[in-house]
């Protein structure tokens, strides 16, 4: 099995009226609720839009933590599901359903294989 993370920016989203966000709700919570069915789920959420953001930076040996994301970007993250399944092809299939049930694009990425501390 691998883990692999389903994820959207905020961006991607785009603006619809709020009766329309509150009709995603029920899709994508049935799409959580079939990986909790399937024992592939590790976690999901979404990320408070215009939330408070902190950057830590310790690449000059001393840790600094400032206000706001630390990269200049147009975009920023909106939301992410963690999953645990066999194979990439498990893995788009999960992320095509995230993206019918929140009803916008989703991109989907393996996480690396994890540092064995015995070694």
């Amino acid at each position: 099995m691998a883990e692999y993370l389903i994820y959207f920016n905020q961006q991607w989203v785009g603006d619809h009226p709020h009766e329309w966000f509150l009709s995603r709700v029920e899709p994508s919570m049935a799409v959580i609720g079939e990986m909790q069915e399937a024992g592939v789920y590790v976690f999901a959420g979404g990320l408070e839009e215009g939330g408070p953001a902190w950057a830590a930076d310790a690449t000059s040996g001393e840790v600094t933590v400032t206000d706001g994301p630390f990269a200049e970007t147009t975009e920023q993250l909106g939301g992410f599901t963690v999953i645990d399944v066999p194979d990439d092809e498990t893995a788009t299939m999960w992320a095509g359903r995230v993206a019918q049930g929140c009803g916008w694009p989703q991109e989907v990425r393996r996480f690396g294989a994890k540092p064995d501390p015995s070694s």
